[in-house]
């Protein structure tokens, strides 16, 4: 991965980096290398909790609606973050905003893991989110800001893709690690690696990378241009549905496949797994797509319809059909993610240095969405049944969908982005 993210700095040249001479490309590479093992080591920390929910609500004495609460947790703290996040990556620089917020969800992962009561549980998981929004944004910014105009698409999906790699690893790691130690002991090995990893990127990732942009004429008027922009906002509320359909599948299908399906916990942690991995297929197809083509509407709307419309099958089906909705589900999120991360990057209306508060704006309208969604799944799994849960899920991706109508065309590129990239 190094190899090959440092021959494309090398091609095309370093931009984030300020860096010169013989140890640009390998300086690039090392940083975005590090950038996509802390999404991994990120991403497992989100999803390692979904295995546990059986343990922990026997030892807790509480059910799926309390499943659904503690789930929609980690999004709300998570939600709450993405716009500071973003306004604290103008000041700070990417870097700096990025790594603290990775090394707090560290600490939140292993304050989970002792966590005396499900109330101190729920406070934890809240940390862990406010740790998580912090990193992501700012994150998605760093990896773009190495790479020139036209050839982020690879690096930004495969980062984003990087998201399933870990929630993958999380959903199946946790749930062989639970019989051997238990909920807490998976949580904690979660908390132990991630916080392994940001050391590591502490001495990987140059200090100069990320560093704070030289900003643009102020607009008139108090607010930043992002947090007024129509195609950040659609985004944000169209995608509700996708969110929380993409969580609630990852952290509810390990508790369905045991309890509704009678699966051992190994064997749903391997289909709870492939609900996730494939989208490591969509981002880096995804990415590019978008770069090459902009009818980026037409991509939404087919491909989260797709994703939607298999969920619908997941109450009839066995364990290899179920297997085939996961992989098609989790190929239409990653394509699509991918997409909606590149195109900040092309939006005319906000200065360059600004595209990291975009994408924290459109994040945290859907996290704040996504953890009603979640609540909403759980709650209906208590009054009701899973199989009535799935479908309502499906309907809501489909309903939240809607306010595309008001996604403005993608401009042309910009064209100050390649001056801005040579003043970094």
């Amino acid at each position: 991965m190094l190899k090959l993210f440092g021959r494309l700095a090398r091609d095309r040249g370093v931009t984030g980096t300020r860096a010169s001479g013989p140890g640009s490309a390998g300086s690039t590479g090392r940083a975005t290398a590090i950038l996509i093992a802390l999404r991994i080591g990120y991403a497992y920390n989100w999803f390692d909790i979904g295995p546990g929910l059986l343990s922990l609500g026997a030892e807790f004495r509480v059910g799926s609606a309390s499943w659904g609460l503690l789930v929609a947790a980690f999004l709300v703290g998570a939600g709450l973050m993405q716009v500071p996040a973003g306004l604290l990556a103008r000041r700070s620089g990417a870097r700096t905003v990025s790594l603290w917020g990775v090394g707090l969800l560290a600490v939140g992962g292993l304050a989970s893991a002792v966590a005396p009561s499900f109330a101190v549980l729920l406070a934890t998981r809240i940390v862990a989110g406010v740790g998580a929004g912090l990193f992501f944004s700012p994150a998605i910014g760093l990896v773009a800001s190495l790479y020139p105009e036209g050839r982020r698409g690879l690096p930004v999906g495969t980062f984003s893709s990087a998201y399933s790699a870990g929630a993958g690893l999380g959903v199946l790691g946790s749930s062989l690690l639970i019989p051997l130690i238990g909920w807490r002991g998976s949580m904690a090995v979660g908390g132990l690696g991630l916080g392994l990893l940001v050391l590591l990127a502490l001495v990987l990732i140059p200090v100069t990378a990320g560093a704070a942009p030289v900003p643009s004429p102020p607009s008139p008027g108090r607010w930043p241009r992002a947090l007024t922009s129509r195609a950040a906002w659609t985004v944000g509320l169209a995608f509700i549905g996708m969110e929380g359909a993409a969580f609630a599948t990852g952290q509810f299908i390990v508790p369905f496949g045991e309890t509704v399906r009678g699966w051992s916990i190994a064997l749903a942690g391997v289909v709870g797994m492939m609900f996730i991995v494939p989208s490591l297929f969509g981002g880096p197809v995804g990415g590019p797509v978008a770069e090459r083509n902009r009818h980026h509407r037409t991509q939404f709307v087919v491909v989260t319809l797709v994703g939607a419309g298999v969920l619908t099958l997941l109450p009839f089906l066995g364990v290899a059909a179920t297997i085939l909705v996961g992989v098609v589900f989790s190929f239409s999120y990653g394509f699509v993610y991918a997409v909606m991360y590149v195109l900040p990057h092309y939006w005319t209306d906000i200065p360059p240095e600004e595209v990291p508060l975009a994408i924290g704006l459109f994040n945290s309208v859907q996290l704040a969405g996504g953890a009603a969604v979640a609540f909403l799944f759980g709650w209906i799994v208590s009054m009701s049944s899973y199989a009535v849960a799935w479908e309502v899920l499906a309907a809501t991706v489909g309903l939240t969908l809607v306010a595309l109508v008001a996604l403005p065309r993608t401009p042309e590129a910009r064209p100050a982005v390649a001056a801005a990239d040579a003043r970094r």
